[in-house]
């Protein structure tokens, strides 16, 4: 039983939160040594995720991971970026321009470089310009291929550090190449390098209408590779981003169920976008979601939830969750 979980968020979340309507975002710009201080403010949480050249670079590494440890936190993922750049629009791995796939491919190792110096050891590559919009649009098997041909480079350029990837169903293309778990699975068989690993959005699980939980256990009997998860909510038509228990409550009681049942000891990190809303506050509310759901199951009890799973019946399950969030009500925490 996993006694503790740790907690981690986005850098983002305790910033201007910018969106394609707002560009200059809803708040004053925030500068990073802030946005740090923000964080250290948030309640259990004890890591921040950066996104390489935005947040930290090879050069300013010391000065930044310093600033994290006077605030108390540590480093938990580091992202190369590979979409929020006018080059990235054709495709970053799967662009028919070779000067720009072989710039992601460095993009990403040079990432690498850094989560190895210090101490991260995981990066998380998000292929969310590497899709289409229209048919006609797309070599489909050269796309594939170039990315089977990418992540194989990168995972090879430094086997101790884990190559994370997190797929989405859409956005910003209308068809992102890697859109479902199944996808993402069918790659890595292919490639076969243990070193990728799942960055688990569960916010695309649901865009995409796939059971979170179920994600978990796939990512467990193919390669057990769910190493990093971005926790928060929407209303399953767009990746909304919505503080953890905004919708979603049972599926994510499901999904702490999995996690516990799969032995997954990784970050909970928060991917939240509080647009209108104050980050420390926002932040603060969802963990407490997830301590509290987790609190539910476990008082609901392991065995009991394995035993109802296990019959299949739908009724059990029904007043197993009910009855236990209900009466948890009543129980002082």
């Amino acid at each position: 039983m996993t006694e503790q979980i740790k907690f981690a968020s986005g850098l983002h979340v305790f910033g201007s939160t910018a969106d394609r309507y707002v560009l200059s975002g809803y708040k004053p710009a925030v500068p990073i040594a802030k946005m740090i201080q923000n964080a250290a403010k948030v309640p259990d949480l004890k890591g921040v995720e950066l996104v390489e050249t935005w947040h930290v670079t090879q050069e300013n590494a010391d000065d930044i991971l310093g600033q994290l440890k006077k605030a108390g936190l540590q480093l938990s993922m580091l992202i190369p970026d590979l979409w929020a750049q006018g080059k990235w629009g054709n495709g970053s791995f799967t662009s028919n321009d070779p000067k720009i796939r072989r710039d992601a491919i460095e993009t990403v190792k040079r990432s690498m470089d850094v989560a190895a110096k210090v101490g991260a050891n995981l990066v998380d590559v998000w292929l969310g310009q590497d899709g289409y919009d229209y048919c006609f649009q797309s070599d489909y098997i050269k796309a594939w291929e170039r990315m089977i041909d990418g992540l194989g480079e990168c995972a090879a350029h430094n086997p101790k550090v884990i190559v994370g990837m997190e797929y989405k169903i859409k956005e910003p293309r209308t068809h992102c190449h890697i859109s479902t778990i199944d996808r993402q699975l069918m790659l890595y068989d292919r490639i076969g390098a243990k070193n990728l690993g799942v960055v688990l959005d569960v916010g695309h699980a649901l865009e995409g209408y796939e059971s979170m939980a179920e994600v978990v256990a796939l990512c467990k009997l193919f390669g057990d590779r769910l190493v990093y998860l971005h926790l928060n909510d929407n209303y399953r038509l767009w990746d909304d981003d919505m503080a953890v228990g905004s919708v979603h409550l049972i599926e994510y009681l499901e999904l702490l169920y999995w996690l516990e049942r799969t032995g997954y000891n990784g970050w909970y990190s928060l991917d939240i976008f509080p647009y209108r809303d104050d980050g420390v506050g926002m932040a603060t509310e969802s963990i407490k979601w997830i301590k509290d759901l987790r609190r539910v199951m476990l008082h609901i009890g392991m065995d009991k939830i394995a035993e109802v799973v296990e019959s299949g019946d739908a009724v059990r399950a029904s007043k197993l969750v009910r009855e236990g969030m209900f009466s948890l009500a009543r129980v002082p925490a």
